[in-house]
């Protein structure tokens, strides 16, 4: 497929903006106002109609907001806005819809995640393991050689109602020439037959450190790659697979954010990641920044990628590039996750806690005082209380010698941190970010640690409560799923994604305390505090407007909820239904072959999924062909109680025997 020129995307823009105009024009006209659709990109813009939660407690609620510049000009009632506004401001009618501020991410893998997100098959959110094996099937089918179909994390077992993993047969039966490669979490990756021999693994493959290839009774590899607890031999064997040309990652990167945005979120700070080089691996999104096409704002850490040579890593990158470096829409953060590799402790919870070796502090203090005289922010992958102390350990001796004063260091994930640990941080003046990890892996760790242990992982309610800075995210996308909805569940309910209840109401958050921490609690992982995460006059004007209200839903609808029209900086980057005319359009996913076009990403309930998905869907399970009269909705039958692992009987007992695959 050729590419898309910049004449090409710029004419579809166009297209897109003739056809918003007379719905630009037909919500002015509701609200007594002549908008000019064709005014001025900097020109004001109105939405009126609003159940605005702003997060600014001195306003807490809104009807209506103004926008100049791209940034808020007022907040208030309609009447307020409009007099604040110019006479020929646009006006964009809400429809009574809870509008929040832009949702950020403060730990996501959004650069590398975007060079690859069109060759990956998403199985975020499906709800059963016949639906997923369906939709692999279909994408094996149009997948031409060499390329592989990937599921690259961001789902779980625990969510399919079969509480299964395919087997091996199942996926060489579905893909027998095809390679497939699926990552499930940091714990194990499945290869069918043809992946194997595409990756050359053979009965004489030595184990890596830390990993296994586990062999049959002959010494075959069988398929099955474990951590041990060590993700490399994960990664590195996904390392081995073909690469998009870099003007489809463009296209990839462009597709992804999109994606993000559609789910409301505007804002993310990458935190680097395993084989993802700075600077050659960011010469993507550096491109997409130059040339305007970031629709996220996004804050990148430095992640060293050389065991033995972290110091070397940091002390050339301190003299070339700088926190704070950039402009509001990209910008240079700090260092991390990664500092140093004898310091990095693995979340598989299938195996026993690591040691850390003996060597941790001695490679992490030079590493640290490399930062701290620098200036460098910092953030630090840590599972594990006792990582996170011997990591204290050696801020503490530093700080005595170069005063932190203010740098926003932070650990990552703390799943299992002590109170004494939680206030050795604050004395420091440091933060936790915490990601929605445990709603993905929170079986097995009570099933290693026991259900007590689990009502703190992490303890949060006691972190806020210690003053600490606290923020969400994901960790995207080879863990859990970058859907925002599901941390923010995971937030309010203390349940997996399996539906397993985690933690006591004391841990719990209410849904305006969690959607801070979603906001403008995340500002100050990125030192941004002030400038965006609340709707308010003379921040950004990134907003969302949501498909149903977050604070009324049911909370099992919380995991289903997204955004019908995103604004970043006040321009529409995102939009669907009567509002999708208002948005720009993208190119195709490219390749023609890309599991996107199908699919899509994030897995769409029936209520909110595009003909395209749900026609897709229904033929990839071969039920829309069994029966021109009946149709089905696997989410709902996902809830039903049926036989599930039994895929007869799981769509014959729904009262149709068409259904049966």
């Amino acid at each position: 497929m050729p590419p898309v020129t910049r004449r090409k995307a710029m004419a579809g823009t166009a297209a897109a903006s003739m056809l918003a105009a007379p719905l630009l024009s037909t919500f002015a006209s509701r609200t007594g106002n002549a908008a000019m659709p064709d005014a001025a990109a900097n020109g004001d813009l109105i939405l009126v109609n609003a159940k605005i939660t702003t997060l600014d407690r001195a306003k807490p609620l809104a009807d209506a907001v103004a926008i100049r510049d791209g940034r808020f000009l007022a907040v208030g009632t309609e009447a307020e806005v409009r007099a604040a506004a110019g006479p020929q401001a646009r006006v964009i009618d809400a429809k009574g819809r809870r509008v929040i501020p832009g949702l950020i991410d403060s730990h996501m893998h959004i650069i590398r995640g975007g060079l690859n997100y069109n060759m990956e098959l998403r199985w975020d959110g499906v709800p059963s393991l016949a639906d997923a094996m369906a939709m692999l099937k279909q994408q094996a089918a149009i997948t031409p050689a060499p390329q592989w179909v990937r599921v690259v994390g961001g789902f779980t077992e625990h969510q399919f109602a079969e509480k299964r993993l395919p087997t091996i047969e199942e996926l060489n039966a579905a893909a027998p020439d095809t390679p497939v490669f699926i990552l499930h979490l940091y714990d194990r990756a499945l290869l069918n037959a043809a992946a194997l021999r595409a990756v050359g693994y053979t009965k004489d493959t030595p184990n890596p450190p830390g990993g296994e290839i586990v062999h049959d009774a002959a010494g075959n590899p069988t398929g099955l790659l474990l951590a041990q607890p060590n993700a490399t031999i994960l990664y590195s064997t996904l390392a081995k697979g073909p690469k998009l040309p870099p003007e489809y990652q463009i296209n990839s990167t462009r597709h992804f954010m999109r994606e993000m945005n559609r789910l409301g979120v505007t804002g993310v700070i990458d935190a680097g990641g395993g084989y993802q080089n700075y600077p050659d691996d960011y010469a993507i999104i550096e491109k997409l920044h130059a040339d305007g096409e970031l629709t996220l704002r996004i804050s990148y850490n430095l992640f060293t990628q050389k065991p033995k040579e972290e110091l070397a890593d940091f002390s050339g990158w301190v003299g070339t590039v700088k926190p704070g470096q950039g402009d509001d829409s990209y910008r240079h953060n700090g260092a991390g996750e990664m500092l140093v590799y004898s310091a990095a402790d693995f979340e598989d919870f299938r195996v026993a806690r690591p040691d850390m070796p003996a060597s941790m502090e001695g490679d992490l203090e030079p590493v640290i005082r490399l930062l701290a005289e620098n200036r460098w922010p910092w953030r630090l992958h840590a599972t594990y209380d006792e990582t996170i102390s011997r990591a204290l350990d050696v801020f503490e001796k530093v700080n005595r010698d170069i005063p932190f004063d203010g740098l926003h260091w932070f650990f990552d994930h703390a799943e299992t941190i002590t109170d004494r640990n939680i206030d050795r941080i604050a004395a420091l003046g440091g933060g936790i970010a915490v990601q929605h990890r445990m709603a993905y892996q929170g079986e097995y760790f009570v099933e290693r640690y026991g259900a007590k242990a689990a009502e703190r992982t992490p303890p949060i309610a006691r972190m806020m409560a210690a003053g600490l800075p606290v923020g969400g995210g994901t960790d995207a996308t080879r863990v859990a799923s970058y859907n925002p909805w599901v941390s923010l569940s995971w937030l309010v309910t203390g349940r997996t994604v399996g539906g397993m209840r985690l933690y006591p109401q004391a841990n719990l958050l209410d849904r305006e305390t969690a959607l801070r921490l979603w906001t403008e609690a995340n500002t100050w992982f990125s030192n941004e505090q002030g400038k965006k995460g609340r709707i308010e006059a003379g921040q950004l004007a990134d907003l969302a407007v949501l498909s149903e209200d977050y604070f009324s839903v049911p909370e099992d609808r919380i995991p289903h909820l997204g955004s019908v029209l995103t604004m970043l900086g006040g321009k529409i980057v995102h939009g669907e239904g009567d509002y999708r005319p208002l948005a720009p359009e993208l190119p195709k996913p490219m390749p023609d072959w890309s599991p996107v076009r199908s699919f899509g990403g994030y897995y769409k309930t029936a209520d909110r999924q595009g003909g395209d998905q749900r026609k897709a869907l229904a033929s990839a399970c071969g039920c829309a062909s069994g029966c021109g009269v009946h149709g089905h909705d696997h989410a709902a039958a996902y809830a039903a109680d049926v036989p599930a692992a039994d895929v007869q009987s799981f769509w014959g007992s729904l009262g149709c025997g068409c259904w049966a695959v």
